[in-house]
Protein backbone atom coordinates (compact mmCIF):
# COMPACT_ATOMS: atom_id res chain seq x y z
CA UNK A 1 0.00 0.00 0.00
CA UNK A 2 1.07 3.46 -1.06
CA UNK A 3 0.96 6.57 0.59
CA UNK A 4 1.98 10.62 -0.11
CA UNK A 5 4.55 12.36 0.95
CA UNK A 6 4.69 16.37 1.63
CA UNK A 7 7.58 17.68 0.13
CA UNK A 8 8.41 20.21 -1.65
CA UNK A 9 8.24 20.07 -5.92
CA UNK A 10 11.04 18.55 -7.50
CA UNK A 11 12.32 21.79 -8.97
CA UNK A 12 12.23 23.16 -5.72
CA UNK A 13 13.99 20.64 -3.90
CA UNK A 14 16.94 20.23 -7.09
CA UNK A 15 17.50 24.02 -7.06
CA UNK A 16 18.18 24.04 -3.42
CA UNK A 17 20.69 21.10 -3.27
CA UNK A 18 22.30 22.40 -6.50
CA UNK A 19 22.48 26.13 -4.83
CA UNK A 20 24.18 24.24 -1.76
CA UNK A 21 26.58 22.00 -4.29
CA UNK A 22 27.60 25.40 -5.24
CA UNK A 23 28.09 27.46 -2.36
CA UNK A 24 30.25 24.83 -1.08
CA UNK A 25 32.37 23.77 -4.03
CA UNK A 26 33.03 27.85 -3.91
CA UNK A 27 34.61 27.08 -0.10
CA UNK A 28 36.48 23.88 -1.02
CA UNK A 29 33.86 20.89 0.52
CA UNK A 30 33.14 19.38 -2.67
CA UNK A 31 32.65 15.78 -1.17
CA UNK A 32 29.24 15.60 0.42
CA UNK A 33 26.66 18.13 -1.47
CA UNK A 34 27.02 17.47 -5.41
CA UNK A 35 25.74 17.25 -9.21
CA UNK A 36 26.87 15.33 -11.61
CA UNK A 37 25.28 14.12 -14.99
CA UNK A 38 23.12 11.30 -13.03
CA UNK A 39 21.72 13.71 -10.67
CA UNK A 40 22.33 15.42 -7.14
CA UNK A 41 24.17 13.71 -4.60
CA UNK A 42 24.64 13.40 -1.02
CA UNK A 43 27.66 11.28 0.59
CA UNK A 44 27.87 11.78 4.26
CA UNK A 45 30.38 9.45 5.84
CA UNK A 46 29.30 10.34 9.40
CA UNK A 47 25.34 10.33 8.24
CA UNK A 48 24.42 8.28 4.77
CA UNK A 49 23.80 8.75 1.52
CA UNK A 50 20.86 10.02 -1.10
CA UNK A 51 20.33 10.35 -4.50
CA UNK A 52 17.86 12.85 -6.34
CA UNK A 53 17.35 12.30 -9.94
CA UNK A 54 15.01 14.40 -12.60
CA UNK A 55 13.07 12.21 -15.23
CA UNK A 56 10.88 15.38 -17.00
CA UNK A 57 8.92 17.88 -16.05
CA UNK A 58 6.59 15.93 -13.89
CA UNK A 59 8.61 12.63 -12.50
CA UNK A 60 11.42 12.85 -9.96
CA UNK A 61 12.99 9.89 -7.80
CA UNK A 62 14.31 10.33 -4.30
CA UNK A 63 16.12 7.62 -2.41
CA UNK A 64 18.93 6.91 0.17
CA UNK A 65 19.61 5.68 3.73
CA UNK A 66 20.54 6.80 6.80
CA UNK A 67 23.07 4.60 8.90
CA UNK A 68 21.38 5.83 12.44
CA UNK A 69 17.66 7.07 11.46
CA UNK A 70 16.45 4.33 8.71
CA UNK A 71 14.46 2.28 10.71
CA UNK A 72 12.87 1.15 7.50
CA UNK A 73 15.74 -1.08 6.40
CA UNK A 74 15.60 -2.76 9.67
CA UNK A 75 12.32 -3.96 10.30
CA UNK A 76 11.60 -7.53 11.22
CA UNK A 77 9.81 -8.67 8.68
CA UNK A 78 11.36 -7.04 6.31
CA UNK A 79 9.91 -3.89 4.46
CA UNK A 80 9.82 -4.08 0.84
CA UNK A 81 10.34 -0.09 -0.06
CA UNK A 82 10.25 -1.32 -3.91
CA UNK A 83 6.52 -2.56 -3.89
CA UNK A 84 4.20 -1.04 -5.94
CA UNK A 85 6.95 1.19 -7.40
CA UNK A 86 6.38 2.90 -11.04
CA UNK A 87 8.54 1.13 -13.89
CA UNK A 88 10.00 4.13 -14.78
CA UNK A 89 12.14 4.05 -12.02
CA UNK A 90 15.74 3.77 -12.14
CA UNK A 91 15.60 0.15 -11.71
CA UNK A 92 18.84 -1.29 -12.33
CA UNK A 93 20.36 1.67 -10.12
CA UNK A 94 18.00 0.53 -7.50
CA UNK A 95 17.73 -3.06 -7.11
CA UNK A 96 21.57 -3.85 -4.90
CA UNK A 97 21.32 -1.27 -2.70
CA UNK A 98 20.49 -1.53 1.04
CA UNK A 99 17.85 1.50 0.95
CA UNK A 100 16.26 3.76 4.27
CA UNK A 101 13.79 5.53 1.87
CA UNK A 102 12.43 5.38 -1.54
CA UNK A 103 10.20 8.20 -2.23
CA UNK A 104 9.02 8.73 -6.19
CA UNK A 105 6.93 12.27 -7.82
CA UNK A 106 4.66 11.50 -10.48
CA UNK A 107 1.37 13.37 -11.37
CA UNK A 108 1.99 15.92 -9.31
CA UNK A 109 2.67 14.50 -5.48
CA UNK A 110 5.39 12.55 -3.97
CA UNK A 111 4.46 8.75 -2.82
CA UNK A 112 6.28 6.06 -1.08
CA UNK A 113 5.14 2.59 0.41
CA UNK A 114 3.41 3.15 3.68
CA UNK A 115 5.01 2.44 6.75
CA UNK A 116 4.18 1.28 10.43
CA UNK A 117 3.12 4.47 12.49
CA UNK A 118 6.03 5.46 14.24
CA UNK A 119 8.50 4.37 11.44
CA UNK A 120 11.41 6.28 10.61
CA UNK A 121 13.02 6.34 6.96
CA UNK A 122 15.68 8.45 7.61
CA UNK A 123 15.15 11.07 4.88
CA UNK A 124 14.36 14.42 7.21
CA UNK A 125 17.69 13.13 9.14
CA UNK A 126 19.38 13.51 6.07
CA UNK A 127 17.65 15.99 3.80
CA UNK A 128 16.15 18.34 6.10
CA UNK A 129 18.38 21.38 5.18
CA UNK A 130 16.25 21.03 1.52
CA UNK A 131 12.64 20.43 3.09
CA UNK A 132 12.23 24.54 3.81
CA UNK A 133 13.06 27.68 2.26
CA UNK A 134 13.64 28.99 5.39
CA UNK A 135 15.87 25.37 6.23
CA UNK A 136 18.06 26.28 2.91
CA UNK A 137 19.03 29.60 3.81
CA UNK A 138 20.18 29.04 6.99
CA UNK A 139 22.41 26.38 5.40
CA UNK A 140 23.62 28.51 3.17
CA UNK A 141 23.83 31.56 5.91
CA UNK A 142 25.78 28.54 7.64
CA UNK A 143 28.96 28.15 5.16
CA UNK A 144 29.41 31.57 6.96
CA UNK A 145 29.01 31.95 10.40
CA UNK A 146 29.44 28.83 11.07
CA UNK A 147 33.24 29.54 10.23
CA UNK A 148 32.63 32.81 12.09
CA UNK A 149 31.37 31.69 16.03
CA UNK A 150 32.52 35.80 16.60
CA UNK A 151 30.31 37.33 14.10
CA UNK A 152 28.09 40.15 15.62
CA UNK A 153 24.00 39.76 15.62
CA UNK A 154 23.57 42.40 12.95
CA UNK A 155 26.31 40.92 10.37
CA UNK A 156 24.85 37.45 11.04
CA UNK A 157 21.34 38.80 9.52
CA UNK A 158 23.40 39.96 7.09
CA UNK A 159 24.90 37.10 5.65
CA UNK A 160 21.23 35.78 6.08
CA UNK A 161 20.05 37.97 3.51
CA UNK A 162 23.02 37.16 1.28
CA UNK A 163 22.02 33.62 1.36
CA UNK A 164 18.40 34.03 0.80
CA UNK A 165 19.34 36.26 -2.13
CA UNK A 166 21.58 33.69 -3.60
CA UNK A 167 18.49 30.96 -3.49
CA UNK A 168 16.35 33.44 -5.07
CA UNK A 169 18.91 33.67 -8.07
CA UNK A 170 18.96 30.30 -8.23
CA UNK A 171 15.37 29.85 -8.20
CA UNK A 172 15.25 32.10 -11.27
CA UNK A 173 18.14 30.20 -12.94
CA UNK A 174 19.91 33.50 -12.97
CA UNK A 175 22.64 32.72 -10.70
CA UNK A 176 26.18 34.59 -11.14
CA UNK A 177 29.12 35.53 -10.06
CA UNK A 178 27.88 38.82 -8.01
CA UNK A 179 25.50 36.39 -6.09
CA UNK A 180 27.91 33.92 -4.41
CA UNK A 181 30.52 36.88 -3.90
CA UNK A 182 27.82 38.60 -2.15
CA UNK A 183 27.18 35.87 0.41
CA UNK A 184 30.54 34.32 0.31
CA UNK A 185 32.61 37.97 0.66
CA UNK A 186 31.96 37.78 4.56
CA UNK A 187 34.52 34.88 4.92
CA UNK A 188 37.18 37.52 4.77
CA UNK A 189 36.44 39.00 7.99
CA UNK A 190 39.07 39.05 10.76
CA UNK A 191 38.43 36.55 13.83
CA UNK A 192 39.58 37.31 16.99
CA UNK A 193 43.23 35.80 16.56
CA UNK A 194 44.73 36.48 12.93
CA UNK A 195 43.83 37.57 10.03
CA UNK A 196 41.78 34.41 8.23
CA UNK A 197 42.34 34.30 4.58
CA UNK A 198 40.14 31.28 2.32
CA UNK A 199 41.02 31.43 -1.43
CA UNK A 200 36.94 30.95 -3.18
CA UNK A 201 36.80 29.35 -5.73
CA UNK A 202 34.12 31.10 -7.00
CA UNK A 203 34.71 29.88 -11.33
CA UNK A 204 33.87 25.91 -9.63
CA UNK A 205 30.85 27.03 -8.24
CA UNK A 206 29.52 28.64 -11.02
CA UNK A 207 30.39 25.70 -13.37
CA UNK A 208 28.48 23.56 -10.24
CA UNK A 209 25.78 25.81 -10.56
CA UNK A 210 25.66 25.55 -14.43
CA UNK A 211 25.27 21.49 -14.09
CA UNK A 212 22.83 22.37 -12.01
CA UNK A 213 20.62 24.66 -14.29
CA UNK A 214 20.65 27.56 -11.96
CA UNK A 215 22.69 29.82 -14.91
CA UNK A 216 21.14 31.41 -17.30
CA UNK A 217 20.69 29.00 -20.24
CA UNK A 218 22.03 25.99 -18.07
CA UNK A 219 19.68 23.12 -17.87
CA UNK A 220 19.80 20.42 -14.93
CA UNK A 221 20.58 16.86 -16.03
CA UNK A 222 18.03 14.43 -16.22
CA UNK A 223 17.81 10.69 -16.54
CA UNK A 224 16.20 8.02 -19.16
CA UNK A 225 13.25 6.04 -17.83
CA UNK A 226 14.23 2.56 -16.58
CA UNK A 227 12.19 -0.70 -16.65
CA UNK A 228 11.09 -3.17 -14.32
CA UNK A 229 13.02 -6.06 -14.25
CA UNK A 230 11.38 -9.03 -15.19
CA UNK A 231 12.70 -11.18 -12.00
CA UNK A 232 14.37 -9.61 -8.77
CA UNK A 233 15.24 -10.22 -5.18
CA UNK A 234 13.09 -9.14 -2.36
CA UNK A 235 13.44 -10.44 1.78
CA UNK A 236 11.12 -12.39 2.36
CA UNK A 237 12.98 -13.12 5.62
CA UNK A 238 14.70 -10.43 7.68
CA UNK A 239 18.23 -10.62 9.29
CA UNK A 240 16.84 -11.55 12.82
CA UNK A 241 14.05 -14.08 11.09
CA UNK A 242 17.24 -15.92 9.10
CA UNK A 243 19.29 -16.04 12.17
CA UNK A 244 15.91 -17.66 14.09
CA UNK A 245 14.85 -19.85 11.30
CA UNK A 246 18.76 -21.37 11.70
CA UNK A 247 18.90 -21.28 15.40
CA UNK A 248 15.68 -23.43 15.41
CA UNK A 249 16.66 -25.89 13.07
CA UNK A 250 19.67 -26.32 15.25
CA UNK A 251 17.53 -26.81 18.32
CA UNK A 252 15.76 -29.70 16.34
CA UNK A 253 19.13 -31.36 15.18
CA UNK A 254 20.74 -34.50 16.33
CA UNK A 255 24.51 -34.80 16.97
CA UNK A 256 26.35 -37.43 14.02
CA UNK A 257 27.62 -40.03 15.62
CA UNK A 258 31.49 -39.24 15.88
CA UNK A 259 34.55 -41.24 17.63
CA UNK A 260 35.32 -39.59 20.51
CA UNK A 261 38.30 -37.26 20.52
CA UNK A 262 41.69 -38.82 22.46
CA UNK A 263 43.01 -37.17 25.46
CA UNK A 264 45.04 -33.82 24.73
CA UNK A 265 47.51 -32.25 27.15
CA UNK A 266 45.10 -29.13 25.93
CA UNK A 267 42.56 -30.87 27.75
CA UNK A 268 44.37 -31.74 31.21
CA UNK A 269 45.45 -27.63 31.31
CA UNK A 270 42.00 -26.68 31.03
CA UNK A 271 40.87 -28.62 33.55
CA UNK A 272 43.23 -27.81 35.83
CA UNK A 273 42.68 -24.39 35.39
CA UNK A 274 38.87 -24.56 36.19
CA UNK A 275 39.96 -26.47 39.22
CA UNK A 276 42.03 -24.25 40.21
CA UNK A 277 39.81 -21.19 39.59
CA UNK A 278 36.58 -23.44 41.41
CA UNK A 279 34.30 -20.77 42.81
CA UNK A 280 33.41 -22.99 46.45
CA UNK A 281 37.38 -23.71 46.37
CA UNK A 282 36.20 -27.05 46.67
CA UNK A 283 37.08 -28.36 43.29
CA UNK A 284 33.45 -28.25 41.85
CA UNK A 285 33.08 -25.96 38.62
CA UNK A 286 31.27 -25.12 35.77
CA UNK A 287 32.33 -23.95 32.23
CA UNK A 288 29.63 -23.55 29.37
CA UNK A 289 31.14 -21.82 26.20
CA UNK A 290 30.51 -21.20 22.60
CA UNK A 291 33.51 -20.81 20.06
CA UNK A 292 34.06 -20.75 16.42
CA UNK A 293 36.73 -19.15 14.23
CA UNK A 294 36.36 -15.67 15.00
CA UNK A 295 33.84 -15.64 17.83
CA UNK A 296 33.89 -17.11 21.43
CA UNK A 297 31.25 -16.33 24.67
CA UNK A 298 30.40 -18.36 27.33
CA UNK A 299 27.42 -18.71 29.75
CA UNK A 300 27.18 -18.52 33.76
CA UNK A 301 26.31 -22.39 34.65
CA UNK A 302 26.00 -23.32 38.18
CA UNK A 303 29.95 -22.64 39.24
CA UNK A 304 31.27 -20.74 36.57
CA UNK A 305 35.09 -20.22 37.25
CA UNK A 306 36.06 -17.78 39.57
CA UNK A 307 37.83 -13.86 39.81
CA UNK A 308 41.30 -14.24 42.09
CA UNK A 309 41.16 -11.21 44.28
CA UNK A 310 43.07 -7.97 43.37
CA UNK A 311 42.91 -9.41 39.40
CA UNK A 312 43.23 -7.37 36.28
CA UNK A 313 39.57 -7.29 35.41
CA UNK A 314 39.15 -9.87 32.24
CA UNK A 315 42.19 -11.56 32.63
CA UNK A 316 40.75 -14.79 33.69
CA UNK A 317 38.53 -14.52 30.40
CA UNK A 318 40.96 -13.71 28.57
CA UNK A 319 43.32 -17.31 29.72
CA UNK A 320 40.15 -18.74 29.80
CA UNK A 321 39.16 -18.23 25.89
CA UNK A 322 42.83 -18.90 25.03
CA UNK A 323 42.61 -22.56 26.76
CA UNK A 324 39.26 -23.14 25.18
CA UNK A 325 40.23 -22.53 21.62
CA UNK A 326 43.88 -24.27 22.15
CA UNK A 327 41.53 -27.54 23.01
CA UNK A 328 38.99 -27.11 20.36
CA UNK A 329 42.08 -27.01 17.66
CA UNK A 330 43.48 -29.82 19.37
CA UNK A 331 40.55 -31.92 18.96
CA UNK A 332 39.51 -31.02 15.58
CA UNK A 333 39.66 -33.16 12.54
CA UNK A 334 39.50 -32.57 9.05
CA UNK A 335 36.33 -34.33 7.95
CA UNK A 336 34.09 -33.70 10.85
CA UNK A 337 35.26 -30.43 11.49
CA UNK A 338 35.39 -28.77 15.39
CA UNK A 339 32.90 -28.64 17.89
CA UNK A 340 30.43 -25.33 18.50
CA UNK A 341 29.40 -25.58 21.99
CA UNK A 342 31.25 -27.16 24.97
CA UNK A 343 30.48 -27.64 28.51
CA UNK A 344 32.77 -28.95 31.54
CA UNK A 345 31.72 -30.03 34.90
CA UNK A 346 32.26 -31.71 37.76
CA UNK A 347 29.77 -33.81 38.80
CA UNK A 348 29.00 -37.25 41.37
CA UNK A 349 30.85 -39.41 38.60
CA UNK A 350 33.90 -36.84 38.12
CA UNK A 351 34.63 -34.59 35.43
CA UNK A 352 31.91 -34.41 32.27
CA UNK A 353 33.15 -32.95 29.34
CA UNK A 354 30.13 -32.57 26.08
CA UNK A 355 30.39 -31.36 23.35
CA UNK A 356 28.14 -30.12 20.48
CA UNK A 357 29.36 -29.99 16.69
CA UNK A 358 25.83 -29.88 15.00
CA UNK A 359 23.08 -28.83 18.10
CA UNK A 360 22.01 -26.17 20.11
CA UNK A 361 22.30 -27.87 23.38
CA UNK A 362 19.85 -27.18 26.19
CA UNK A 363 21.96 -25.75 28.35
CA UNK A 364 22.87 -23.40 26.39
CA UNK A 365 20.24 -20.49 26.82
CA UNK A 366 18.66 -18.73 24.45
CA UNK A 367 17.31 -15.54 24.38
CA UNK A 368 16.04 -15.50 20.40
CA UNK A 369 18.27 -12.25 19.31
CA UNK A 370 21.58 -13.25 19.92
CA UNK A 371 23.60 -16.41 18.69
CA UNK A 372 26.00 -18.08 16.10
CA UNK A 373 26.56 -15.50 13.48
CA UNK A 374 25.16 -17.13 9.91
CA UNK A 375 28.35 -16.06 7.47
CA UNK A 376 30.88 -17.81 11.11
CA UNK A 377 28.57 -21.03 10.97
CA UNK A 378 28.98 -21.00 7.31
CA UNK A 379 32.80 -21.21 7.59
CA UNK A 380 33.01 -23.68 10.03
CA UNK A 381 30.39 -25.76 7.55
CA UNK A 382 32.96 -25.29 4.51
CA UNK A 383 35.79 -26.75 6.73
CA UNK A 384 33.76 -30.12 7.09
CA UNK A 385 33.61 -32.96 4.80
CA UNK A 386 29.93 -33.42 3.07
CA UNK A 387 29.09 -36.01 5.09
CA UNK A 388 29.41 -34.70 8.39
CA UNK A 389 27.45 -31.44 7.57
CA UNK A 390 24.07 -31.12 9.62
CA UNK A 391 20.77 -30.92 7.89
CA UNK A 392 20.03 -27.21 8.84
CA UNK A 393 23.36 -25.84 6.83
CA UNK A 394 22.00 -25.48 3.76
CA UNK A 395 19.42 -23.02 5.51
CA UNK A 396 22.39 -20.86 6.03
CA UNK A 397 22.86 -19.63 2.39
CA UNK A 398 21.98 -15.79 2.11
CA UNK A 399 19.32 -16.75 -0.61
CA UNK A 400 16.99 -18.32 1.38
CA UNK A 401 16.07 -14.95 3.22
CA UNK A 402 14.72 -14.11 -0.56
CA UNK A 403 11.52 -15.21 -2.37
CA UNK A 404 12.22 -16.82 -5.39
CA UNK A 405 11.09 -14.14 -7.86
CA UNK A 406 9.34 -11.09 -7.93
Amino acid sequence: MLTDVDLPAPGLLWTRWATLSATLTAIGHTGVWSIDDRGARLDDPSGGWARFALLDGRRAVLYGHHREHSATARTDPPLDLLTGAPDWLPWDELTPLHLGFMIWHESGRWSRVRYRDGLQDGMTALLGTLLTGDATAAALAGVVTDRRDLLEADRRDEVRAAGERLLHAAVRTEIAAVHLQDLLDHLTLTSSDDAYSLKLNISGALQVAASGGLTPGSRAPRIAPGSRPPMRRVRRLSNGEHDRLVWSAMHDATELRRPSPPTTAELDALLAWLRERSPGKDGRYTLLAYADATSFSTQPGDAPPADHPGEERFTAFRRMTELVRNLRRAESDPRYGRWLFLRVETGPTGVQVERRYDSWPPWWHDDGVSGPWRTNLQDEMDARHLSWRPDWAPLLDPEVAYKPTS
